[in-house]
């Protein structure tokens, strides 16, 4: 029900003139605040992706309705990426120059102590940069400003930068929350190989899912944070899931007054992809694992919660048992649905096989799976009505086989949800802590 009306509530937003609500909007913020004001800094991280990806992000910018001229522009590449890339980033850096208020090319250093090499450290230097060489130069005020994090391959929507503002303006104290859109991966969904698709497609759903229950809800992938939280908190550095930990950084500094928006407007990524389908399935398979490695957060959370009295316990219990249930269910839920059916009475022994209990769970076990069915066509009639326009040379029988795919559901959530939640899990318990490992984009 919640990813029924999740839907609902993106097709309304993606088909809403944001700009238009935005002039006539009632605003909270300070009096005499318009959203003329409001600047946005996109930071783009990046490793080793070629220039072709970055341009089309960069396009997908230019492509918003909102003025360029309020629009800040990070290109951050990885030092140890090499000379080569660093050549790449100021030609793009020359390339849009004038397009928006400032476009900015940094290098984030790979001996900087105490960080981890990754997305999250590539980002605080990013903010760092662009507070001391633009920011604080021009003294624009820090609550006219909201920060993006994305990813390298995202893609935004025309008016994502209007719907973004329009909540900002009108959210009860904007500046104690981050912002929260959906992710979709139909940068490439035409060419993603079967199982790549239904992961992704499945990711967004479960977003949906969450964006329902706002009171549960933590940053994720691409989102936004206002410049006075990400200045205040300070982004972390030293984390492989740094989209979550920004999150839950600002809620104990904050003493638990911080919040996630969600937000019902589509951004566009990439669906894993390789060069062969083997390659596919190793990067997807690292790729959910280290999603899966956001289970660190709970020893984090739980030694926040102890160390902090000004935070509800009520509120304590309600974070932990969603953390706890959501990283149990990801590890185990789709291979109880598997062996429950047969794994009793293959292991019950001639005493259990006479039970009553016996004879009735392979009917149960069907039962569930019928009601798990249901769910299952919701979702396959869904991804097919997200899909964008079939490219040139792509049959149009691929369509079909976008919703004949979640058939395969059940292999997919085991063999990439369930096994690489597990192998996170065991890592952390055992202590082999994980590295950032950057997904493979191709073009």
């Amino acid at each position: 029900m919640h990813q029924i009306v999740g839907y609902r509530k993106v097709k309304s937003h993606m088909k809403t003139d944001w700009m238009v609500k935005l002039k006539k909007a009632r605003h909270n913020t300070a009096p005499g605040k318009s959203w003329k004001d409001i600047y946005h800094i996109v930071i783009l991280p990046t490793y080793k992706e070629g220039g072709k990806i970055i341009k089309e992000t960069i396009d997908s910018l230019i492509q918003a309705d909102y003025p360029k001229e309020k629009i800040i522009i990070v290109l951050s590449i990885e030092q140890k990426a090499g000379k080569e890339f660093w050549q790449m980033a100021k030609r793009i850096e020359q390339e849009y120059a004038g397009t928006f208020f400032a476009f900015l090319a940094v290098a984030h250093p790979s001996d900087i102590e105490g960080e981890m090499a990754g997305k999250g450290s590539n980002v605080a230097f990013a903010g760092q940069q662009v507070k001391e060489k633009i920011i604080d130069v021009l003294k624009i005020p820090y609550e006219n400003i909201l920060i993006s994090t994305f990813d390298i391959d995202t893609k935004i929507y025309p008016q994502y930068f209007s719907c973004l503002t329009w909540y900002y303006l009108t959210e009860k104290n904007p500046t104690r929350a981050s912002y929260q859109p959906i992710p979709i991966y139909n940068n490439n969904i035409w060419k993603a190989s079967l199982f790549a698709r239904v992961v992704s497609t499945s990711n967004t759903f479960w977003q949906m899912i969450c964006q329902e229950r706002a009171e549960k809800l933590t940053t994720y992938s691409s989102h936004a944070t206002p410049a006075v939280a990400f200045y205040e908190v300070g982004y972390p550095t030293n984390v492989v899931s740094d989209d979550s930990r920004i999150f839950w950084r600002a809620y104990f500094y904050y003493n638990g007054d911080y919040r996630v928006v969600p937000i019902y407007y589509l951004v566009s990524m990439d669906a894993v992809e390789s060069t062969n389908i083997i390659k596919t399935a190793i990067n997807q398979y690292k790729q959910q694992k280290r999603w899966a490695w956001g289970v660190a957060e709970i020893p984090y959370v739980m030694f926040g919660f102890l160390h902090n009295t000004k935070i509800s316990f009520s509120k304590k219990i309600s974070h932990i048992y969603t953390l706890l249930d959501g990283y149990w269910s990801w590890a185990t839920a789709s291979l109880l649905l598997f062996v429950l059916g047969w794994l009793p009475i293959l292991l019950g022994g001639p005493k259990f096989n006479f039970t009553v209990l016996s004879f009735n769970l392979p009917i149960l076990t069907g039962r569930v799976m019928t009601i798990s069915l249901i769910g299952m066509l919701v979702s396959a009639l869904l991804s097919t009505m997200l899909l964008p326009p079939i490219p040139k040379g792509v049959s149009r029988l691929k369509r079909i086989s976008v919703f004949v795919q979640w058939i395969f559901l059940p292999i997919t959530l085991i063999l990439f949800g369930a096994l690489p939640a597990l192998d996170a899990q065991i890592r952390l318990l055992f202590g082999r802590y994980m590295g950032f490992w950057v997904t493979e984009k191709r073009r």
